[in-house]
């Protein structure tokens, strides 16, 4: 990692914003996305109980995407109309494979499942795989946004970490694990989530 960019890149946005993402200068920006709140929706709704009730999880999911600030309006009828337009059995397989990516040791056969099912429809994006796991867990896991996430790969110097347009769990584990790797290197002012994270990173880089 090119720890002198990351650096620079935290200093850069300190100098803007002495207190990091509470600094008064980000309030229009922490209202527009407004990870928090959703986060909160997000922990309250996806529980074992609901996710061993399809269509009541999948309607938490659409939910999520719809509100979400990071989700592009070009993806967020698509994926509704999508699950709106599932099968029963398609429906408990989704939950399924939503319920072992979210809980459990089997998270990459769960991700790989989420992607093959909405490949079928050509609905395998990024921002829709990633967004329900980020919500729900958002120090821990990530949202990636494909511009977002080559800039910082590329800016800090991540060789082996190679990105591709339909999601691969390689990409995805190795991206988190480069945030985590991060946040341990920057100040607690600006690492309030993972995604708070990769924002400063496109911002200053």
């Amino acid at each position: 990692m090119n720890f002198q960019r990351l650096k620079e890149a935290e200093a850069d946005f300190l100098d803007r914003f002495p207190l990091g993402f509470r600094d008064p200068g980000m309030e229009s920006i922490r209202k527009r996305h407004n990870v928090d709140k959703l986060s909160e929706y997000a922990q309250a709704s996806i529980t074992p109980l609901t996710l061993s009730q399809p269509q009541k999880f999948l309607d938490s999911v659409v939910t999520i995407i719809g509100r979400s600030s990071l989700v592009s309006r070009f993806e967020k009828a698509p994926f509704r109309d999508f699950v709106g337009g599932l099968t029963s059995k398609d429906k408990q397989f989704l939950t399924d494979a939503f319920s072992k990516r979210l809980v459990g040791r089997r998270k990459r056969e769960g991700f790989e499942e989420i992607v093959g099912l909405l490949a079928r429809h050509k609905l395998a994006r990024w921002s829709i795989v990633s967004a329900v796991p980020f919500y729900l867990n958002p120090k821990q896991e990530v949202f990636v946004k494909p511009t977002t996430a080559k800039k910082i790969v590329s800016v800090l110097e991540i060789d082996d970490l190679h990105y591709h347009p339909r999601p691969d769990w390689a990409f995805y584990d190795g991206y988190r694990k480069l945030i985590l790797d991060v946040k341990q290197h920057l100040d607690p002012s600006v690492t309030p989530n993972n995604a708070a994270i990769t924002g400063l990173l496109m911002f200053s880089l």
